[in-house]
């Protein structure tokens, strides 16, 4: 049995007359019918059995719009707020979660108050956005966790370090150690945190769980050691240790025809800022799912990113989305 999961930012969904953070900031019901159209025609590419989403403010049209599309089970934790003084403005956004399958049971994700001291946190702390956690049925009976998550925004200063592949944790705590305890970087600081208390409701689960997100950091970001490195947590471990794999890591990359001078693959980013691609869109995987591990109940078979509104349009459009969407295909054994 082969099961499709992706993930989707939808990018200002919001159903006339309602408006996005301003009040002029809205969709014309002609400018709506071309963006829910394309959205339709973009889960039908995906062919997805299990989808999480983000940037949803008006839920009830996105759950008309996807049992439309086959997928009976539909759930938000949150709703987003309106402006105190004008009903048709949204405030906040949230995220939302279609299963063709049963969704047993679900819960939210509660903040660890000791990463919360990890990371000097003083005062109030709540989710940029609530997550979702929702344990869903699959068809053979076995039961998975499944996260849906859009973290903290990142806010592109000089304190949002890039990292490569090259640079071990050590070297990433150790430059952001600064910028941390001075709060240089608050929206840094709060994805820290974000990605540490899934990181925890995570760890003290039993079950094969899969977490798909808009992580709003970058490969090879602290935000992902935080999200899945026990090491992070653990300052005794000596080595990496990893409680969620990137899935894109655990399929086999095909390549056709390569040029004699092929250096590898470059993984196609799935979000743009200032004409630089950023993968900011993941998904992520128990061990239960990597062929490596003796006692996987599956494998990565596929990962698929469908940016083809991106290379007409790096910017993205308010009436598609300005981000990519990742589809990952698991096979269960």
């Amino acid at each position: 049995m082969k099961i499709r999961i992706g993930t989707f930012n939808l990018f200002q969904f919001a159903e006339p007359p309602f408006s996005w953070y301003t009040k002029k900031e809205k969709f014309i019901p002609v400018e709506w019918e071309e963006k829910t159209t394309w959205i339709k025609n973009q889960i039908e590419k995906m062919n997805c059995d299990i989808i999480g989403f983000q940037e949803v403010f008006s839920k009830n049209a996105l759950k008309e719009l996807l049992l439309e599309k086959g997928f009976k089970y539909f759930k938000t934790i949150d709703k987003a707020k309106v402006d105190k003084k004008n009903e048709l403005i949204y405030v906040s956004t949230t995220v939302a979660l279609a299963s063709k399958f049963p969704i047993k049971s679900l819960k939210k994700v509660d903040v660890d108050f000791s990463s919360l001291k990890k990371h000097n946190v003083e005062g109030f702390f709540k989710f940029a956005r609530e997550p979702i956690k929702a344990t869903i049925i699959l068809p053979n009976q076995k039961e998975i966790n499944f996260y849906v998550c859009h973290l903290k925004s990142n806010r592109e200063n000089e304190f949002e370090y890039i990292f490569t592949k090259a640079d071990k944790l050590e070297d990433k705590l150790k430059k952001v150690e600064v910028a941390l305890k001075n709060n240089y970087s608050l929206s840094l600081k709060q994805r820290l945190c974000e990605a540490s208390s899934l990181y925890s409701n995570i760890k003290a689960n039993k079950k094969p769980s899969i977490l798909v997100c808009d992580l709003n950091d970058k490969e090879f970001s602290l935000t992902i050691d935080a999200l899945t490195n026990k090491r992070y947590h653990e300052e005794n471990l000596e080595k990496d240790d990893f409680l969620l794999l990137d899935a894109y890591s655990l399929h086999k990359i095909k390549v056709v025809n390569p040029h004699p001078e092929f250096k590898g693959v470059k993984r196609t980013p799935t979000s743009y800022f200032a004409g630089k691609g950023n993968v900011l869109d993941y998904i992520f995987v128990s061990k239960d799912f990597d062929k490596k591990n003796e006692n996987a109940i599956g494998k990565v078979t596929s990962y698929e990113i469908f940016d083809e509104h991106l290379q007409k349009n790096q910017n993205g459009s308010l009436l598609s989305s300005d981000h990519a969407q990742v589809v990952c295909e698991i096979e269960i054994y």
